[in-house]
């Protein structure tokens, strides 16, 4: 297991990673084509992609954006290597390189994934993991409905 970094995604990445976008977030957030989710990719300011690869296969991906003023993120894992700490690496590798992190966050357990599973909220795991939420900034769209978090550096 590797953590690689990189500011320009190759095509097969994008592909890869489109993939594990659409299999690991709930359904009615995933992009119909390829073209879709690259459009969102290109939307990205100064995006910076953290891999967690094994065996020469992606199954980790954090991508740090900025938005307004801030430093976003976004975390995908491999549903075949949840709690195994590889999502706390993950993020601990993020956060050398930040000083401020916010992202949004499922707090309920109502979506559901591409495969007919439900979508577990990973609001516990940013607790765990040093984030705090933002109870007064939501967002709640017909698509989605989070919770701000943020994390800094102490």
């Amino acid at each position: 297991m590797h953590i690689t970094n990189t500011l320009q995604l190759s095509q097969k990445e994008k592909k890869t990673l489109y993939h594990l976008w659409n299999q690991e977030y709930p359904l009615n957030i995933n992009y119909a084509t390829l073209s879709d989710f690259e459009n969102y990719l290109n939307g990205l300011a100064n995006a910076n992609h953290y891999f967690l690869v094994m065996q020469d296969a992606i199954l980790g991906w954090c991508f740090t954006f900025d938005r307004n003023g801030e430093k976003w993120f976004g975390l995908l894992l491999d549903t075949t290597i949840h709690q195994k700490g590889y999502g706390t690496i993950m993020l601990n590798e993020t956060k050398k390189h930040e000083t401020h992190l916010y992202g949004w966050v499922l707090d309920h357990d109502r979506d559901i994934k591409n495969n007919g599973q439900p979508y577990k909220s990973p609001l516990g795991f940013y607790l765990k993991n040093g984030f705090t939420t933002y109870p007064d900034v939501r967002i709640d769209t017909e698509k989605l409905s989070a919770v701000k978090i943020g994390w800094t550096r102490e």
